[in-house]
């Protein structure tokens, strides 16, 4: 799998999973937690999460039953605004193609701005969000991840 190929199936998987505000559940793989998987012919992606305000997960990617490539992350909500979680969704249906890893650099929509900055690349990466609302900050999240390597 070519990093371009894993790219497209990353934002397509998140656009069709979380970030849709409507990506088919399934029973979670661990108690309490919230999975919601996307699959294409030899690709499978899971986001497995827990909690809702203040939460943390991890993505993983499949080839052929085979984990290559992931993400973990840790989000706090500081505020909750009546509005924010389908702002933060819209934010993320914008998923940039040549960084899959949360939103784009900067959104805005009303009184809501969202902000994400990375290093690295899908092989290695680390980056933070967070968005404002009427320029105070209501969220944040931190994530890492990248390739996974077997001997």
């Amino acid at each position: 799998m070519s990093n371009k190929d894993i790219v497209h199936f990353i934002t397509e998987a998140k656009k069709n999973a979380y970030a849709s505000g409507g990506g088919l559940a399934s029973k979670p793989t661990r108690p309490g937690a919230k999975d919601i998987p996307y699959q294409k012919d030899k690709w499978s992606y899971l986001d497995s999460y827990y909690g809702e305000l203040d939460f943390m997960g991890e993505e993983v990617v499949w080839e052929q039953d085979r984990a290559i490539w992931g993400m973990n992350y840790r989000g706090d909500t500081y505020e909750e605004i009546a509005g924010f979680p389908q702002f933060l969704l819209e934010a993320l249906m914008r998923v940039p193609d040549d960084a899959p890893y949360r939103g784009p650099k900067h959104y805005a929509n009303g009184p809501f701005e969202y902000f994400c900055e990375w290093s690295g690349s899908v092989e290695s990466f680390h980056g933070s969000e967070y968005v404002t609302y009427e320029g105070s900050r209501i969220y944040s999240l931190h994530f890492h991840g990248g390739k996974i390597s077997y001997t």
